[in-house]
């Protein structure tokens, strides 16, 4: 499911109001160590999947709750994060802190993007204190949602950081890949174990959710930490 498919998903017709679409990457390191400069490249997944980035973030209502989302699209460079993905993040997580909004983050990610070297690093740290100064300084609520595949510098950062964490049924989640891993360490995984399943038993998160259930849950979560939507507060 791509990135604007979940947002119609999750998010009230009429009710979306994206945030920092004009945001690009400008290749900071001049990276060319591949067959297609990586400028090129974007510009080809800009034309091929209709977006500028690897996430698309913004504000909407979810069953007339206003929140702040950002959702993550695997089909844009692999939903790969670099400095563009970092700052929209970190930016949607500020708004949301000065306008005491819940937020959800879509995670769908092969992790931090090569081609912007440690730049794509700085991401991790960046948007966790985002986070820190909204959970902890200001008591919000943030949900994250794991959906296939969330791996790599996504899942040591903000994929894990949710105050509740909700895993899509049948995802690969890891930080490392299979290979990797077999290769440095000379061990065997087993395919289930980098899955939503055998992940959930081991604590890794809180609830294994189906898509057609997740809007409403979703909906009651945020009523229970305090957020309603705008017809009950007027109505009030």
């Amino acid at each position: 499911m791509n990135s604007s498919d979940r947002i119609e998903l999750l998010i009230d017709p009429g009710t979306w109001y994206p945030m920092d679409e004009d945001m690009v990457s400008i290749d900071p390191i001049e990276f060319h160590s591949e067959e297609e400069p990586y400028k090129d490249r974007i510009d080809s997944y800009q034309r091929e999947t209709g977006l500028t980035e690897a996430v698309q973030t913004g504000i909407g209502e979810l069953n007339g709750i206003p929140i702040a989302m950002g959702v993550m699209d695997f089909q844009f460079i692999g939903g790969s994060m670099g400095s563009v993905v970092g700052e929209k993040i970190t930016r949607l997580i500020e708004y949301a802190t000065n306008e005491s909004l819940p937020v959800i983050i879509v995670c769908a990610s092969g992790g931090a993007r090569m081609q912007e070297g440690s730049l794509s690093l700085m991401q991790m740290a960046k948007i966790s204190s985002a986070l820190y100064n909204y959970q902890s300084n200001k008591k919000l609520f943030y949900v994250s949602l794991l959906t296939s595949p969330t791996t790599g510098g996504v899942t040591a950062s903000f994929g894990m950081l949710g105050d509740i964490i909700i895993a899509e049924p049948n995802a690969t989640i890891a930080f490392a890949g299979k290979r990797v891993i077999e290769e440095t360490l000379k061990v065997t995984v087993l395919e289930e174990q980098q899955e939503t399943e055998y992940l959930f038993e081991k604590g890794l998160f809180d609830l294994i959710l189906p898509r057609n259930l997740l809007k409403d849950v979703l909906s009651e979560l945020f009523k229970l930490h305090g957020f309603f939507s705008n017809k009950n507060q007027h109505e009030s």
